[in-house]
């Protein structure tokens, strides 16, 4: 066996691991240091402060599987006993000969990547001849061609680990050994910017040898929603790169209907407010309207026909308040403005005014676990069960803390008792902060 060290070695780790999920699932035992993700291994090593906190995590996980996002992962004491910032920059990288053509791959992409993104990004280092992508086991991938070797050389040192976008697309780059990139189309998947008349493509193949198409997804139109520095990403492209680059089973990803109309609702359990905290988790709410001709029936307004279409088929036959709902998109484009109506459309609780890939990232359908966040920093275990335990057995608790900021996990014993506290507790106080409740996706804490 090998000996304890305070360097830890995880294994299975996918792409769709990121630096602050092993962060998250270690810094309970200790204070985290270094981080370094073997990529084309699926493994990483995290370095914790001590020896004493390395050997704390992993007896408690020689009891209790880790999971993150949904995959199991492995762990175990590294023969490491120390990481270097050497291995941090030069994991695996060694003997790479420096060469015009970078191969690159993206991380954590939860906005697509087109070839005009990476031509803003790389161009600012020297003249891009060629750019090809596709879709690999490793992820989104892409060759690029500059015209000089130095500019390679430069974009690699100036741009490895580096997000395209805040907080994701992160780029890992190394030199190609491709003597040259053949690019027989101009499109959204490949471009050769020394020769503009070349066709285009509407279903082709990318024409590297071996190398499969990027897939439609990263050819959606966008427009709205902001990001950091670069071209504007939509709801569609958000939505599709945050679901691993393809919609879920069920979303088409053409409805543009914002109005979904809820019946089987419990009318004397029921209101607007409890409504808007349920279904303000796929999306933002514009305006819901309970029909008073219909007390078991509502009508909810979304942002857009996405959000309409994640709720129609996250919520349809959810349990609430002893009654399974039926959920279906109205026949009504919105809702008009009434005396009857809740407006929602300014309220600062919508949950995708910011950081909405994120938060597409977690819509799922209803769950045991839910997830606290906006805590006060002085919050304890007993506090939080005494605010939710109302709605169910409590199985069991994680009070943790992220980036500085207290948040917690709950089990609760079934998801109607899970989707109970988040319609009942969401956008309540709790010590004097209004806390914020959605599903987790983990199966156990």
């Amino acid at each position: 066996m090998t000996e304890p060290s305070k360097v830890i070695h995880v294994r299975n780790v996918g792409h769709e691991i990121s630096e602050n999920d092993l962060h998250q699932l270690f810094q309970q035992f200790g204070v985290v240091t270094k981080v370094v993700m073997l990529r084309a291994k699926n493994q990483a090593l995290l370095q914790m402060q001590d020896i004493p906190s390395a050997v704390n995590a992993l007896q408690f996980y020689t009891n209790v599987q880790p999971s993150i996002r949904g995959r199991n992962v492995y762990v175990q004491f590294s023969s490491h006993q120390e990481l270097t910032t050497m291995d941090q920059n030069s994991q695996g990288r060694g003997d790479e000969e420096p060469n015009r053509i970078l191969l690159v791959t993206i991380h954590h992409m939860l906005y697509p990547i087109t070839v005009e993104v990476l031509h803003q990004v790389f161009s600012p280092h020297g003249f891009v001849e060629k750019i090809v992508t596709f879709q690999k086991s490793a992820g989104f991938q892409a060759l690029l061609q500059y015209q000089l070797r130095e500019s390679a050389i430069l974009a690699r040192n100036s741009l490895q680990g580096r997000n395209i976008y805040d907080g994701c697309c992160q780029l890992d780059i190394q030199f190609s050994n491709l003597d040259e990139l053949q690019v027989n189309y101009n499109n959204e998947r490949s471009r050769d910017f020394t020769n503009p008349s070349l066709p285009s493509e509407q279903k082709g193949r990318s024409s590297q040898p071996g190398y499969g198409d990027a897939g439609s997804v990263y050819a959606l139109q966008a427009s709205g929603g902001r990001t950091v520095g670069f071209p504007q990403m939509g709801n569609a492209a958000a939505i599709a790169a945050a679901f691993g680059g393809g919609l879920p089973p069920g979303i088409s990803g053409t409805n543009d209907r914002c109005t979904v109309i809820v019946s089987n609702l419990n009318p004397d359990r029921i209101d607007e407010d409890k409504l808007f905290n349920l279904f303000s988790i796929y999306g933002n709410i514009v305006r819901i309207k309970l029909l008073h001709n219909k007390p078991d029936h509502a009508l909810v307004q979304m942002g857009d026909g996405f959000q309409a279409e994640l709720a129609v088929h996250f919520l349809k036959g959810a349990m609430l308040f002893g009654k399974q709902l039926e959920v279906n998109f109205s026949k009504h484009p919105n809702i008009t403005t009434g005396a009857d109506t809740h407006e929602y459309l300014n309220s600062n609780l919508n949950r995708f005014n910011r950081n909405a890939a994120k938060n597409y990232r977690y819509c799922c359908s209803p769950t045991k676990m839910v997830h606290l966040s906006t805590l006060p920093q002085d919050v304890t275990e007993e506090e939080i069960v005494a605010h939710l335990e109302e709605h169910g057995p409590i199985v069991n608790t994680k009070l943790f803390e992220m980036n500085g900021k207290k948040q917690a996990l709950v089990l609760f014993e079934n998801e109607e008792q899970a989707t109970e506290a988040i319609v009942c507790k969401h956008a309540s106080t709790l010590g004097g902060s209004v806390i914020r409740i959605s599903f987790s996706q983990l199966q156990t804490i």
